[in-house]
């Protein structure tokens, strides 16, 4: 008879070691986490330039290479492990590429049927949030987290493990996805958000002057659409290498502030003294010194992880994978991926 892991609380041990699958999107990785807080390990296999000739990622392309990395990443990360050491398995189950998600959820479930060992999916902007605790013992919830990717842009409190309110979202385009188009209308190569913010750095932010959008109904709501539209078009009108560095310069500005605004006033409203920035949007220079500046000014603890951990990793789905096993989830055998699956 096949266990069906889920019909009775399963709950781990504290300083449990947890054993993390990703692979939402382009990069195969898997971590082992202690506590959710100490990286044992996190392995991260790559197929940025694979898909860089297209100019972004090729779903079929990307579920391919994660069947064929799979199973080293794991034994890599293992080190020589026995699975029967670990006390659970963590794995994300969406949201993300449906084809992706399904081959490490296929693993997961598989390792867990044949060893036991309780397994849980995990919502992959959950586990951005949860990057924050990676490498902080003393890291407890409330806290603030404004977690900025290629497809979310969001500001939530994080009341308690498991338990968040989202005080205001993207209307539109994520910044991280705005990033990417505006990167491609520049002429710039895949990932369109490192490359971009490389070229603003040779540019002035001033010389071009960007609309920054409000939304009436919900203050800290952000829309990055317009200001894209705008800079696409400005892109197409460069005459050269300086004009698109104005341009590159000015959108980033525009977004940053946007962000730091919406974060100051999420600061004021709630009253919490810490801030979390995560996702891969949070390794932005830019972004990071605007945070650092906006919590001195307001005495707020700011809270970042390690640009590793900002990106698709592991590690944070085995932080958050292990939060929730250490409240009584797990997940059942015929748990499916969910490419839109919310939690917040």
């Amino acid at each position: 008879m096949v266990p069906v892991l889920g019909e009775d609380e399963e709950m781990i041990k504290e300083g449990a070691l947890v054993l993390g699958i990703e692979s939402s999107c382009d990069e195969t990785s898997a971590s082992l986490v202690e506590a959710g807080r100490r990286v044992v390990s996190c392995v991260i296999a790559s197929q940025m330039e694979e898909h860089r000739i297209y100019g972004g990622v090729v779903p079929e392309i990307a579920s391919r290479r994660h069947v064929e990395a799979i199973v080293p990443v794991v034994e890599e990360a293992m080190g020589g492990r026995d699975f029967k050491e670990l006390d659970g398995i963590a794995v994300t189950r969406g949201p993300g590429l449906v084809g992706a998600l399904l081959v490490g959820l296929a693993y997961a479930k598989a390792l867990s049927w044949a060893t036991g060992v309780p397994f849980v999916g995990v919502n992959h902007i959950e586990g951005h949030i949860y990057a924050n605790f990676l490498g902080r013992e003393e890291l407890e919830p409330p806290f603030l987290c404004l977690t900025v990717s290629g497809g979310h842009t969001d500001f939530t409190v994080i009341k308690a493990h498991g338990s968040y309110e989202r005080l205001g979202r993207t209307r539109d385009d994520a910044a991280g996805e705005a990033f990417d188009k505006v990167a491609r209308s520049l002429g710039l190569p895949y990932p369109g958000g490192p490359n971009l913010e490389r070229l603003a750095a040779t540019g002035d932010p001033n010389v071009v002057k960007f609309a920054r959008i409000s939304v009436r109904d919900n203050p800290l709501d952000v829309s990055f659409s317009g200001i894209k539209t705008a800079a696409v078009r400005m892109a197409a009108k460069a005459a050269d290498d300086k004009e698109r560095a104005d341009i590159a310069a000015a959108f980033q500005k525009t977004v940053v502030d946007t962000l730091a605004d919406r974060a100051r006033q999420a600061l004021r409203m709630t009253g919490l003294k810490r801030l979390a920035v995560s996702g891969g949007v949070a390794s932005n220079k830019a972004l990071r010194a605007r945070m650092k500046g906006l919590c001195s000014r307001t005495s707020t603890e700011l809270i970042i992880p390690e640009a590793v951990y900002c990106t698709d990793n592991a590690a944070m789905i085995a932080s958050a994978g292990y939060f929730r096993l250490m409240s009584g989830a797990s997940s059942p055998l015929d748990a499916n991926a969910d490419p839109s699956w919310k939690v917040i």
